[in-house]
């Protein structure tokens, strides 16, 4: 129950790494002796940091301080179930007398199902994952091995991404490729998958997105795409369900990075002068992790036959007025294994 306890003077980012860590969507504000002060949703958080807000900044003036919370031994089995079913809530705390909370009761404990989702309809259980590329960064690997087959531990980086989709319900897959596509091909063949999946040949090698001009007509609602080097642990519903809400063309997922500068760096007057010095200062930012929500629509302004990258087709969906959304997640929630660097990190967090 601690995990999910968390106090004002904790920063955004604390809350975006306290969440990835407890895999819940609610966090429960308390003070030092467990008093409930309110409660601080991933959606509140997401919102504050769309709003301009830095990671740094505290999650006081954030946080619902009028949450849904019951007393305890004053209340029915039935009372909490009406409560989640008109308050659409994921949890509800359990305070004494003094307000200090003693127990929490999930929406999960009471309903098996998870909560009916307004937008399901609206949007496919569809994955595209771009394969087509030389992955140059982790040569001399790729020299012999497609990027997608690169083993971390037992299984090959495109079976990892593949199976967190499946805990998700994902059931469609499409895989573009090019570079040693019959290596890939073969490995699937063998594997003799469980889920529908389909190759997307590209004659040349297409970039991040121009292979995504092969699919078009063959998709019709909102579908994710990947590169084949991350490996994403999120609720993808979540995800969708945002680009949908939110009324986005394309999402953008991006994490939050904590970047170290290794030297005192220097702070200088108008006239050239030390002011001071500041030792090795932490910068907080978003970067983008390569996993993407588009509208089918997008695939028309997608050139063909020609090398596109995901950038390109941002920038002109942009030009076009077109709303690009951004969906926050932590640092932790994704690996990258398309450079050397990262890739030992992967090995170890997937043992």
């Amino acid at each position: 129950m601690k995990e999910l306890f968390i106090q004002p003077k904790a920063s955004i980012k604390d809350a975006l790494k306290q969440l990835s860590k407890s895999g819940k969507s609610c966090l429960i504000v308390v003070n030092n002796t467990n008093k409930l002060l309110g409660t601080l949703t991933d959606g509140d958080v997401r919102r504050v940091i769309l709003k301009g807000k830095f990671l740094k900044d505290k999650i006081n003036g954030i946080y619902e301080k009028n949450p849904i919370l019951l007393k305890k031994g004053n209340y029915l089995p039935n009372q909490i179930k009406d409560l989640f079913l008109k308050k659409k809530v994921d949890l509800i705390p359990i305070v004494d007398s003094s307000k200090k909370v003693v127990d929490i009761i999930f929406f999960t404990d009471l309903f098996k199902k998870n909560k009916s989702n307004n937008n399901s309809k609206t949007f496919s259980k569809t994955v595209i994952i771009m394969a087509g590329g030389k992955g140059t960064r982790m040569e001399p690997f790729t020299n012999i091995l497609p990027k997608p087959l690169v083993p971390i531990n037992e299984k090959p980086v495109i079976e990892h991404i593949i199976e967190k989709f499946i805990k998700n319900k994902v059931s469609n897959f499409f895989i573009t490729s090019n570079y040693k596509s019959k290596i890939i091909k073969a490995y699937f063949h063998e594997m003799k998958p469980k889920f529908k999946l389909t190759f997307i040949d590209e004659s040349k090698p297409l970039g991040t997105a121009g292979g995504l001009s092969l699919l078009e007509g063959k998709i019709k609602k909102p579908f994710i795409v990947t590169n084949c080097d991350t490996i994403i642990n999120i609720d993808f519903d979540d995800l969708m369900n945002f680009h949908i809400s939110n009324g986005n063309a394309l999402t953008l997922v991006a994490s939050s990075k904590e970047h170290t500068i290794p030297y005192g760096t220097c702070k200088l007057t108008k006239k050239g002068h030390l002011h001071k010095i500041i030792e090795k200062p932490k910068f907080d930012f978003f970067v983008n992790v390569g996993l993407y929500v588009l509208n089918p629509n997008l695939i028309k302004l997608i050139p063909k036959n020609t090398t596109y990258d995901m950038t390109d087709l941002i920038q002109l969906a942009k030009t076009k007025k077109k709303q690009i959304g951004v969906y926050p997640i932590d640092d932790a929630s994704w690996i990258d294994v398309g450079q050397w660097s990262e890739y030992h990190k992967a090995v170890d967090r997937l043992i």
